[in-house]
C-alpha cells in the first residue's frame, strides 16, 4: 500500500501525518516548539527548531506506522504562512530568528507607506491589504538589521524563503530554493495575475531578485528529499500555504464554496474561479493554487487570534491546564453573562485590519467566574468568523450555503453550534478534521497518480455533523450589535493617543 506523507508546519507545532488513497489518516506524530515574544508586538520562531521538529515527527510517523521510504508515494508541504527566515545559501544556518506572522515590528512602516498613498497599488498588484503580517517588510527589516545582510543578499549569498521553502531547501539538501504560488501571493511582492514576482514592487520594499526563491505550480514534482532523511529519496509533489491546502482539502473546488480553519487564527477562504476578485471591504484576495497549469483565486479574511486565546487562557491566566478543558469550563454556564472577549492580542484582523488594537475583556461584573470568561473567550472566536463571513458575502453577492470547518478548534462542539447561531447558516465538520494536511496530501498525491483527477478526490470527502441554527435570527442580531460595540471599544488602544 502506497501512502501520502504530510508535512503540516504550523505556528506552535510540527506534524506529520500519513494519508492513505482514501482519504483517511493512517498515523500521527507531532511536537510542539518554543514561541519567543523578545518585545511588544514582537513574535519569533528558531528556523532550526522549526526544521528539527518537523524532521522528528516525519521519521516518527513512518516508525510508528512501520512504514519505510519505500511504501510512500509522495510528501505533500503545507505551512504557516507570511512568517519569514533567511540563510546562508552556503551553510543553510538562519541569519537569525524567522519574524512570525503575528509579528507587528513593522506595522510603523506599513502605516507610512499608507500615508504615502502606496496602498492602493499595492493592493491592486497583490490583492492583499498593506500590513505587516505580510513577508515584504519583515524581509525587508532583516536585510536592514541582521548585519551584512543586505551587501550578502544582493551577492546572491543569501536565501528567503516562508517555511515551505525552508523546509524544501532543508529537505532536498540545498539542492531546491523554491516555493508555490499559493505561498509566493502572501508576500506582497507577486502580481496576483501573474503569479511572479513583480519587479515594481521588489524595487519599493528594496528587495534583490537574488535572494528570492523560484515559483512553482502547487501541484508539482518541486524535487526529493535527501537520503540521509528517510533511507533514500522520496519525491516532493505538493506545496501550498496552510489555508489554500485546507480549502483544497475541504474540496471547495468551486465559486462560493467556503471554508474555516480554527487554528491559532483563523482562516475563512472562499473560492472564486480563475479570475481574482477584487475585495471592497478589506479582504484579502489571494491566489488559492496552481494546477493543470491554470490559477485559481480565493477571497480570505484572517483573525488573528483564536486557538491562540485558549492557550492565553492555559498559559497566561492558568485558568485551565489544558486547552481540551476549555469546553467543559464553558458549559459550566448557560451564557456569557454579557461578558465580551475581544481577542486583539496581536491588532485585528479582517475586515478591521487595525494593528493597534488590544484584547479586551467588557462586561465583567462580581458575578463572573472563570466560566463566563472562558466562554466568552471561545465566543470571540465565533463572532470574528461572523464578521469575516459577512463582509465575504457582501464583497461576492454569494450567501454562503453552509461553512465547511476545520482545525483544532473545529471539534469543539459548543463553538461550534454558536457559530452556526451567529452564521444562521449551517456548519459542517468533516470526518476527517486533518484537511491542512489533507489538501497537501491531494496535492501531491495527484502529481504522483495516486489520485487521477478532482472527481477522485470529492469521492473521500464526508460530514461528520452539521449543526443547524438553534438561535433566532433577532438574538443573534442582538448579539452580534453588542460585540460591534465592545470592537470599538478595542479599536486603537495602543496608539499614543488611545
Amino acid at each position: 500500500m502506497q501512502a501520502i506523507l504530510a508535512l503540516d508546519q504550523g505556528t506552535t507545532s510540527s506534524r506529520a501525518l500519513l494519508f492513505d488513497r482514501q482519504g483517511r489518516v493512517l498515523q500521527v506524530a507531532q511536537k510542539e516548539f518554543r514561541q519567543h515574544y523578545p518585545k511588544p508586538g514582537w513574535v519569533e520562531h528558531d528556523a532550526m527548531e522549526i526544521w528539527q521538529s518537523q524532521i522528528e515527527v516525519a521519521q516518527e510517523v513512518l516508525r510508528k506506522a512501520g512504514m519505510a521510504s519505500g511504501d510512500i508515494a509522495s510528501i505533500g508541504i503545507t505551512n504557516q504562512r507570511e512568517t519569514t527566515i533567511l540563510w546562508d545559501r552556503k551553510t543553510g544556518q538562519p541569519l537569525g530568528p524567522a519574524i512570525v506572522w503575528q509579528d507587528r515590528r513593522t506595522a510603523p512602516q506599513c502605516r507610512q507607506l499608507i500615508a504615502d498613498g502606496r496602498g492602493p497599488m499595492i493592493q491592486h498588484r497583490t490583492g492583499l491589504v498593506l500590513d505587516s503580517y505580510f513577508s515584504a517588510t519583515k524581509l525587508q527589516w532583516m536585510l536592514d538589521h541582521f548585519p551584512d545582510a543586505r551587501r550578502r543578499a544582493q551577492a546572491g549569498e543569501l536565501a528567503f524563503g516562508t517555511v515551505d521553502s525552508w523546509l524544501l531547501w532543508k529537505l532536498t539538501g540545498g539542492k531546491v530554493h523554491a516555493t508555490d504560488v499559493s505561498n509566493a501571493s502572501r508576500t506582497l511582492l507577486v502580481d496576483l495575475k501573474t503569479g511572479q514576482w513583480d519587479d515594481s514592487l521588489l524595487d519599493l520594499f528594496q528587495i534583490p531578485r537574488a535572494v528570492l526563491p523560484e515559483i512553482l505550480p502547487s501541484s508539482h514534482l518541486f524535487g526529493a528529499s535527501d537520503a540521509e532523511w528517510f533511507g533514500r529519496p522520496i519525491a516532493i509533489g505538493g506545496v501550498a500555504g496552510d489555508q489554500q491546502a485546507a480549502l483544497f482539502g475541504q474540496i471547495c473546488h468551486h465559486d462560493g464554496m467556503a471554508k474555516n480553519t480554527y487554528g491559532t487564527g483563523c482562516f475563512m477562504l472562499m473560492h472564486t474561479g480563475d479570475k481574482p476578485r477584487a475585495s471592497q471591504r478589506q479582504l484579502l484576495t489571494t491566489i488559492a493554487w496552481k494546477t493543470d497549469g491554470k490559477l485559481e483565486y480565493a477571497l480570505e479574511g484572517s483573525v488573528f487570534i483564536a486557538g491562540a486565546i485558549v492557550q492565553w487562557l492555559r498559559d497566561g491566566l492558568g485558568v485551565i491546564q489544558h486547552a481540551s478543558e476549555v469546553e467543559q469550563l464553558a458549559r459550566e454556564v448557560p451564557d456569557s453573562g454579557g461578558v465580551y472577549v475581544v481577542p486583539a492580542l496581536t491588532g485585528l484582523g479582517a475586515p478591521h485590519w487595525d494593528p493597534d488594537a488590544r484584547g479586551t475583556i467588557l462586561g465583567i461584573t462580581r458575578g463572573t467566574t472563570k466560566a463566563h470568561l472562558a466562554r466568552a473567550c471561545l465566543e470571540g472566536i465565533a463572532y470574528q468568523v461572523a464578521d469575516v463571513l459577512g463582509a465575504m458575502e457582501a464583497d461576492s453577492g454569494i450567501r454562503v450555503e453552509q461553512l465547511r470547518v476545520d482545525g483544532g478548534a473545529a471539534a469543539n462542539d459548543l463553538l461550534m453550534q454558536f457559530q452556526a447561531d451567529l452564521l444562521q447558516a449551517p456548519v459542517v465538520r468533516p470526518r476527517v478534521l486533518e484537511t491542512t494536511a489533507l489538501g497537501a496530501a491531494y496535492l501531491a498525491g495527484l502529481q504522483a497518480g495516486l489520485w487521477k483527477d478532482r472527481q477522485e478526490l470529492a469521492k473521500c470527502w464526508e460530514a461528520e455533523r452539521v449543526f443547524e441554527p438553534l438561535l433566532s435570527a433577532d438574538r443573534a442580531s442582538e448579539l452580534r450589535a453588542q460585540w460591534n460595540r465592545a470592537v470599538e471599544r478595542s479599536s486603537g488602544w495602543s496608539l499614543p493617543d488611545a
